[in-house]
């Protein structure tokens, strides 16, 4: 379980941090995937709502009797579809019901397994991206309005499904998909909504800090950029102070003109949700890594 007001020192695509009493429950799980959970408790909870490999646990240097799980780079993925707690047949994690079929405390528990049913369901339900919200893929050759619709997900073994969670094809699907959708499919710098012929948004969803750093694919590493506000972010002409000031690099050969192009407030517009708006971290990083001062 994680919520982003937690109390413990996580961040989800890169360590999740427990107490001792939880470390024999999560020691099974190094090597193999995991779901993250927003509790019922919190409002507007996602439930179900990434995935995640964990690369190893170690007792946490910083905190006397805490335990901290490492995540494998490259292996957080936020779901296409938050999967709530419940469907119309109670817990969608059915393995949570007693002998009579009522919640079992197991509910409760932060850290705790999870049969291979279960996982499946609930994988096969947030990676279900078939809904045609993508815009066109670049380079693929694909005339806008005319990509082809997705078929179910059908896995007839477990290294099938290993192999699917680990697609980059795949994974920049999804990733695209969400990050269009927290920001509305505009573009966070310049403010501009474009819809082409086919209804398909023209706009980018770009890593902040690039998978090639092991960025994460995570909404909190994303932005929507059109064509060209992408180029210019991934060459260090623009980058963004954590207050979601857009910088402008002072070997930018026509400012001027790059000013005008962009958001005229000054900001990059940001997602409703608070939880989906850039992290401070991959900021920090592409400005001190990619951004030409």
């Amino acid at each position: 379980m994680h919520r982003s007001d937690s109390i413990y020192d996580d961040s989800p695509a890169v360590q999740y941090q427990f107490p001792k009493q939880y470390l024999g429950r999560a020691e099974p799980s190094i090597g193999d995937w995991i779901l993250y959970l927003e509790p019922t408790k919190v409002r507007g909870t996602r439930g179900y709502f990434a995935i995640a490999r964990i690369q190893q646990i170690i007792p946490d240097p910083k905190a006397s009797g805490m335990f901290v799980a490492l995540i494998e780079p490259n292996s957080y993925l936020d779901f296409a579809n938050p999967v709530p707690f419940n469907d119309v047949d109670g817990p969608i994690e059915r393995g949570l019901l007693n002998e009579e079929g009522k919640l079992s405390g197991r509910a409760q528990s932060a850290v705790r397994p999870i049969s291979d049913v279960d996982f499946n369901r609930i994988v096969d339900r947030g990676l279900d991206d078939r809904e045609p919200l993508l815009p066109r893929e670049d380079g693929l050759g694909v005339p806008a309005g005319f990509e082809e619709e997705q078929p179910p997900l059908v896995f007839e073994q477990q290294r099938d499904r290993v192999l699917h969670l680990t697609s980059r094809t795949v994974r920049d699907r999804v990733f695209r998909k969400i990050v269009l959708r927290a920001y509305d499919e505009r573009c966070a710098v310049t403010g501009l909504k474009l819809i082409n012929g086919g209804g398909r948004a023209e706009v980018n969803a770009a890593h902040i800090k690039p998978v090639e750093a092991n960025g994460p694919d995570t909404v909190q590493n994303g932005l929507a950029l059109s064509g060209t506000a992408h180029w210019m972010f991934d060459r260090g002409l623009i980058s963004l102070g954590d207050d979601h000031r857009i910088l402008i690099s002072r070997q930018a050969n026509d400012p001027d003109g790059v000013r005008s192009f962009l958001n005229k407030s000054g900001f990059a517009v940001a997602p409703v949700n608070q939880k989906d708006r850039p992290h401070p971290q991959f900021l920090a990083w592409h400005r001190e890594n990619c951004f030409k001062h």
